[in-house]
């Protein structure tokens, strides 16, 4: 990074999940990190959430995921940022996660997991030391 220069975080909810209370969370705990951040709202499809972070030129993805689409929603953003040739953004998935899935989503290019509860410095923590 630039010095002097904020990080920009995308923080999303793709799919039709209505829980937004952390993704809040994460997004105001994350600004008050000194990070520059952009929510999307609720209810995001893949397409939307690329354009937001290209349009942005944000330097992380963060996708809050509730429901049980967390690894088809997953692949299509990742999907629609490969289309756009997107692909130097640090991506980051948080929420109730299973195990076994994050392996999974290593393979497709995920660079973090957080699960509920997980303590916000953590999150900047890992964004900070992952940023080039």
């Amino acid at each position: 990074m630039e010095q002097g220069k904020k990080v920009r975080v995308l923080v999303a909810k793709p799919g039709l999940d209505g829980h937004e209370r952390g993704a809040r969370v994460v997004a105001y705990g994350l600004r008050d990190l000194g990070f520059e951040v952009i929510y999307t709202g609720l209810r995001q499809s893949a397409d939307i959430i690329a354009k937001a972070a290209i349009q942005e030129d944000v330097d992380v993805i963060g996708l809050s995921i509730l429901s049980g689409a967390h690894m088809t929603l997953t692949r299509k953003v990742l999907d629609k940022l490969k289309e756009q040739d997107a692909r130097d953004v640090l991506m980051l998935i948080g929420g109730v996660i299973p195990d076994e899935d994050v392996p999974k989503w290593k393979e497709m290019g995920v660079s973090g997991v957080f699960t509920s509860g997980t303590p916000i410095k953590e999150i900047g923590d890992f964004i900070n030391s992952n940023i080039s």
